[in-house]
């Protein structure tokens, strides 16, 4: 299932054309590169050794950077080996783009796992523009005297000429950091871009889908019940055990809506080489069973849980079926489902989306149920108030959310990046010239 940012990134490259560089999640023996055209995009994807895979992506990407970020520094594990090869992925990296970029082009890196590249670029002598986007949170900055590396990823992120953020926070964690630290460096220019939807593209698909083959199928036997619909990776930051144990909460405050409920609860497998997501995972089945087997009768399950993605056309039209979008992450840089659930629905009979106050999407949507995602209660509370909200204002309020999503949609969110990156870089070449004309 290809997932808003892959849409969105595409259709802007499709916009204008361009070079899409990057891991194609294969493991290989020998060093490779395959290039493919689709239309006036080029894919230029290598694949990864073992010990690459395991240092940079499965070590340091994933066990040091994820849980850091996301805000649990608990879960970190660091290994000797693992910042050497994020170093090490990242040089080879930018040694193979070097090779393929034109003097005009624009090079735009995109989240955690490439946070070195305009510095390995900058050795390779390119010049061009290169701005980073952080899609995760930015960890404050006392957890981030926890990771080791943190200069380093601190010179690295203030190689580029613009750095981007979700949030105010997240910025604001960012320059906390900066100030912190005890040798000064130059920063960059930085700034909030929330990342938005298509919400026209996914309204249509949504009408479209609605009553598609497999959106009837992912709907059988709900009758006159209410969709409660989850769509998340399989991953520990996104609240998922928690989420249940509300819904189960759900049911012991207000069982009179026992049978009026159907959560469907699809989660997509991620990372699965790594053992805390297999532990998530074995937690998150064992929840919904134990909660199923407690409330189900025959015929009947509160918790449809399906450990699989589906197509994106068909879950936009599952979204336009839910009375309710769930998602309730305990951290998260935005939450595009939250987003897409909203651009999905019928703006004549819209559901309600009940939102952790820990998502980025939290600080744009503010006319959603807000909930704490750690507190079972809260979240029972929430999924009950969004189903006996009357429909004036179920409608007033999307009809507001719906206002913020066009501002700031997927197409408005490329634009004001790649305008200031060009705008900085050009300055900065301009103050780098008058500099060497005075000296």
């Amino acid at each position: 299932m290809n997932g808003g940012l892959a849409v969105g990134l595409s259709d802007a490259l499709a916009e204008h054309g361009g070079l899409w560089f990057g891991w194609d999640g294969s493991i290989v023996a020998e060093d490779n590169c395959s290039i493919e055209h689709r239309g006036n995009i080029e894919f230029v994807t290598i694949g990864l050794n073992a010990e690459d895979h395991e240092h940079y992506y499965n070590g340091y990407s994933n066990r040091v950077l994820w849980p850091i970020c996301h805000g649990l520094p608990k879960l970190m594990h660091f290994q000797t080996g693992n910042l050497t090869g994020y170093r090490r992925v990242n040089a080879r990296f930018a040694h193979r783009l070097a090779n393929l970029l034109r003097p005009e082009d624009v090079i735009w890196v995109h989240d955690y796992h490439l946070i070195p590249l305009a510095t390995e670029l900058r050795r390779q002598g390119v010049g061009n523009p290169i701005g980073f986007f952080l899609h995760v949170p930015f960890p404050n900055p006392a957890t981030l005297q926890t990771v080791p590396g943190r200069d380093y990823l601190l010179d690295c992120l203030c190689a580029y000429d613009v750095v981007g953020f979700q949030t105010d926070e997240d910025l604001a964690s960012f320059r906390g950091a900066l100030a912190a630290r005890t040798i000064p460096i130059a920063a960059p220019f930085t700034d909030v871009y929330p990342i938005g939807v298509d919400v026209t593209g996914i309204q249509k698909q949504a009408r479209r889908q609605a009553y598609a083959r497999e959106v009837q199928q992912l709907t059988w036997g709900l009758d006159e019940r209410k969709l409660i619909i989850g769509v998340d990776r399989l991953d520990y930051s996104k609240g998922l055990t928690p989420r249940l144990v509300g819904y189960e909460r759900l049911q012991d405050r207000h069982p009179a809506i026992l049978d009026e409920l159907v959560l469907t609860q699809i989660t997509i497998p991620t990372r699965t080489g790594l053992v805390e997501y297999a532990h998530t995972r074995a937690e998150l089945e064992q929840t919904a069973a134990r909660i199923n087997a407690r409330f189900g009768k025959a015929g009947f399950a509160p918790i449809r849980y399906l450990n699989q993605g589906i197509n994106r056309p068909s879950l936009m039209g599952l979204f336009r079926r839910a009375a309710i979008g769930l998602v309730t992450p305990i951290r998260d840089g935005m939450n595009l489902v939250a987003k897409e659930y909203l651009a999905a629905q019928d703006m004549n009979d819209p559901g309600v989306l009940v939102l952790s106050r820990l998502a980025g999407a939290a600080h744009e949507l503010n006319q959603a149920v807000i909930i704490d995602p750690l507190d079972p209660d809260d979240v029972a509370d929430g999924i009950a108030a969004a189903l006996k909200m009357p429909l004036d204002e179920r409608r007033q309020r999307h009809a507001d959310m719906l206002v913020t999503l066009r501002k700031n949609d997927i197409t408005a969110w490329r634009r004001r990046f790649v305008d200031a990156l060009v705008r900085h870089h050009q300055l900065k070449s301009r103050l780098r010239g008058a500099i060497t004309s005075i000296g």
